[in-house]
This record gives structure tokens, C-alpha cells and sequence, in this order.
């Protein structure tokens, strides 16, 4: 048993109307917690008093640092201390943010996610490799905005292959701009959740933010800017050189796909893939990891993409199998 005193301030964000909170953490963390004013008493298994203890000794740290927790907060500090028990959630939630405005700030929601975030900062190209669901165009996104709004960068770039299951722009109807539309519609949506609608079109105006296929970046050089190439497994070796080479004097580069969801024809290789051997080690660059803990789309998704794995896996034993 474990007895906690929180300060007072800050508890009914903690709670949750009629305790909310505190029984959404009971099932989460096995405990059994009973309140009264601003002291706990944890109960039960050892190790979900450990973890229960761990949670809101942090949580007590982050309310003293006057953060206004919100239910998601919650699920995420949860989600943390099981994948790194020895984790400091004020630290976290504190330090390791991307402010886009003077009113919205994102926050990583799992370890790989800070851990992405921080390579982005510290590294002049940062790659970001893991399943869908896991953040990466997003988080990508709002590091963007939060250089651009600090004056780090003159311009944000986004771009992704136009060219997916074999469909060729020239054979889509329409002008370009409405042959490309859905192809980029994922970082149209991605800004637009970040930013207003109307600033990302004024931005988008005045150049400062461009979003285009990954074809028109042949015979650039791009200076003072924040690159972001997503599904970066759909192209070719030669687009993923074409693309890396782009890079210009204080500009940054991410790098993100998931290498399980390959578009390109027949047996050609992913750029994507290749860089992954041939580019390791280089000072300056970084390789970031996602997994299927690391899904903060509806839970539903991270179930369904497990589900997925576990047909590939079953189908290559009985490939395996058979020979």
C-alpha cells in the first residue's frame, strides 16, 4: 500500500468529474486508488501499486509545474511508464514539446515519439520509419511550423512520391493541380489541424509554405528550409538520391515511411529501404524506429495493423513450409 499527498491545485483535472479519471487509471494500472481531498491510498498487487505510485508521484510533479492535465494526458503518462518505467513524465511533458503558436503546443504521446522529436532538433536529417498511425507526418509537421513561427527556417516543403500502385499522373483527369490534390491531400490535413485554415492558404500564397510531388524537386537547391518527405517507400533509389541531394545550406530533412507498405512495381527497389543500409553511421543523420505501441490513432488501429503482421508471418511459414 502506497499514500500520496497531491497539491490541491490542479485535482480536478486529475479526478475527472465523479473520479472519472481516477477509475479510468484503476483499470489501467490494476490498483485499486481511493481518494479523499488531495490524499491517495493505493492498493493492491505490489506491482500495480509500483506502477500506480510511479504514475502519480509524476503526475503530483507535473501538476506542482503548473500543467493543466487533460484526460489524453493521462492515457499517454500511463502509456509511457509501462514502455519506460524509469521515464520523467515532467520532462516530457515540460521539455520535449513543439510549440506552433502562442496557444497550441504538441507533445509526444510515446518514448520513440520524444525520442523523434529530439532527433529532429539535434539532427540535420532524421529519418522516421514505422507503421501508419504512429505520428511521424504529423509530428514532422508541427516541428516544422514551430521552426518556421522561431525563425529558424524561411519555408516548410512537404512532398510525397506522385506516383502510387502504378497510377501515372498524365493518365489521372484534370489539370495538375487537381491530378496532385490527392496525392497531398494527407499533409494539406496534417497543416491544417496546426494551423488555421486561412493561414495555411496566406502561407501557401506568399510561398512560405509549399507542398508539392516529389518530382518537382528535380534541379533545386533548398536553402533555408524545413524538408519533409513522407511515404518515402514509394520512391525509386534514384528519387531518394535526387530528393537527399536537394538539401541546401541551414535546412532540415525528414525522412518518413513505413517499409511494410510498399507501393512500387514489380520487383523494384525502395529508395527508402536502401538508404536504410547504405546511409547508417553518418554523423549528422539519424535513423528513428516506430511500433505498433507507439499507434495513437483509434485503438482500433493498432489492433488492426498487428492483425495484418500476423497474416504476413503465418503466410511466410507456409511459404517456408512448402519448399
Amino acid at each position: 500500500m502506497e499514500k500520496l499527498v497531491l497539491p490541491e491545485a490542479g485535482l480536478i483535472s486529475l479526478f475527472g468529474v465523479n473520479n472519472e479519471n481516477l477509475k479510468m487509471l484503476e483499470k489501467g494500472t490494476g490498483a485499486r486508488i481511493e481518494s479523499r481531498g488531495n490524499e491517495l491510498r493505493i492498493d493492491g498487487p505490489p506491482e500495480a501499486v509500483e506502477l500506480a505510485g510511479k504514475l502519480f508521484r509524476g503526475l503530483a510533479k507535473l501538476l506542482s509545474g503548473g500543467y493543466e492535465l487533460g484526460k489524453g494526458d493521462l492515457k499517454v503518462a500511463l502509456r509511457l511508464l509501462r514502455q519506460e518505467p524509469d521515464i520523467d513524465l515532467a520532462d516530457f511533458f515540460l521539455e520535449c514539446h513543439l510549440r506552433v503558436s502562442s496557444k497550441r503546443v504538441v507533445y509526444p504521446k510515446s518514448v520513440n515519439q520524444r525520442t523523434f522529436i529530439r532527433s529532429i532538433r539535434t539532427h540535420d536529417m532524421t529519418f522516421g520509419i514505422g507503421p501508419a498511425g504512429t505520428g511521424k507526418t504529423y509530428l514532422s509537421a508541427a516541428a516544422a511550423v514551430a521552426a518556421m513561427r522561431d525563425n529558424e527556417v524561411r519555408r516548410i516543403i512537404l512532398t510525397r512520391p506522385a506516383l502510387e500502385a502504378g497510377e501515372k499522373l498524365g493518365f489521372l483527369p484534370g489539370d495538375m493541380a487537381a491530378k496532385v490534390d490527392p496525392f497531398l491531400r494527407p499533409l494539406y490535413d496534417a497543416l491544417n489541424d496546426l494551423m488555421s485554415f486561412d493561414k495555411v492558404a496566406q502561407q501557401i500564397e506568399r510561398g512560405a509554405i509549399e507542398i508539392a510531388p516529389l518530382a518537382f524537386m528535380r534541379g533545386r537547391s533548398l536553402n533555408d528550409a524545413f524538408i519533409i518527405l513522407d511515404e518515402a517507400q514509394n520512391t525509386t533509389r534514384s528519387q531518394m538520391k535526387m530528393f537527399l541531394t536537394r538539401m541546401g545550406n541551414n535546412s532540415k530533412m525528414v525522412i518518413n515511411g513505413d517499409i511494410t507498405q510498399i507501393d512500387l512495381p514489380g520487383e523494384m527497389q525502395s529508395g527508402l529501404v536502401e538508404s536504410i543500409d547504405l546511409l547508417a553511421g553518418i554523423p549528422g543523420l539519424a535513423f528513428i524506429y516506430f511500433e505498433k505501441s507507439d499507434i495513437v490513432r483509434h485503438p482500433l488501429v493498432e489492433s488492426i495493423v498487428q492483425a495484418y503482421e500476423q497474416q504476413e508471418e503465418a503466410r511466410g511459414r507456409n511459404r517456408g513450409g512448402g519448399k
